[in-house]
């Protein structure tokens, strides 16, 4: 028994080697005009220069996160849903340096396949994250390295994600019209912020009976390329915000609750959606 527990132990400082040395190596930056322009022609070559990409590349956003996971500051780190966070990290991390070299699209597909679980087995980082945070809270008050610690995660969940599912969104037969896996090449800001204000309206008639109304400004002939999820879930989150806290400022007051303002405005090199809300 002390034989197979020393074992372990050993193949545990291994692995956590293994991690460490993975995540010291330097990421690869991947832009959105990179992706579509590689996307545009799916070809099996391309498919599996991709996936061997992904192969040498995911470890290493994925060990990273697991060590930042593990060094967080008041204790957070042993909060248990940060732990299991944290293992799922390591369980993926596993399973894809276990997984052996890239050669031929048989093997394409079997990584693929693996790395949509992956990405299903992340499902609930989000969620999980925050109770463990919420739970801080209740001991401390919410420090400010928590919060970049925070952003920077979920910039790099975003990252990873975008890598996962793009690749595996490129095996898809039948794309959306004007879609590069993920990436939608004429998002209209303005469609996909009004779509997200009517959920985000839904949810607080669910909550409270009512909701402010939301008015959008911007062009609505103006496009660009960007991945119409991530911007939905942005702006859905502002807005919902805004709404509860609308809701909660004017629940018994007799005035009239000020209506939503979404303003999109296209600049040379960039596009600024502003969320505000009048009276306040």
């Amino acid at each position: 028994m002390e034989v197979n527990i020393e074992k372990t132990l050993l193949m545990c400082k291994s692995f956590m080697k293994e991690v460490k040395i993975w995540g010291c190596l330097k990421q690869t930056g991947v832009s959105l005009r990179y992706m579509m322009e590689f996307g545009s022609n799916p070809t099996q070559k391309n498919l599996l220069i991709s996936a061997q990409f992904l192969h040498k590349e995911l470890p290493i956003r994925i060990a990273r996160r697991a060590i930042e996971l593990h060094s967080l500051p008041h204790g957070l780190s042993h909060m248990p849903p940060v732990l299991k966070v944290r293992h799922w990290y390591l369980d993926s991390f596993r399973e894809i340096i276990s997984f052996p070299e890239i050669k031929n699209m048989n093997d394409e597909k079997e990584f693929t396949e693996l790395i949509k679980a992956i990405k299903v087995r992340h499902n609930n980082v989000v969620p999980t994250m925050a109770l463990g945070v919420q739970q801080l809270k209740n001991v401390f008050e919410d420090p400010d390295e928590i919060d970049e610690f925070l952003d920077r995660f979920y910039m790099s969940r975003i990252g990873i994600r975008m890598l996962i599912g793009q690749h595996v969104e490129l095996h898809n037969p039948n794309p959306p019209p004007n879609c590069v896996g993920y990436i939608h090449t004429n998002m209209s800001p303005v469609n996909v912020a009004r779509n997200a204000s009517e959920d985000a309206r839904s949810m607080c008639y669910r909550e409270y009976g009512s909701a402010a109304e939301v008015r959008i400004y911007g062009d609505p002939d103006f496009t660009f390329p960007y991945v119409p999820a991530h911007l939905h879930l942005m702006v859905f989150e502002l807005v919902k915000n805004s709404l509860r806290a609308v809701q909660e400022r004017f629940m018994d007051s007799d005035e009239v609750a000020p209506p939503i303002r979404i303003i999109i405005a296209d600049g040379i090199e960039d596009v600024t959606i502003k969320v505000s809300f009048y009276n306040f």
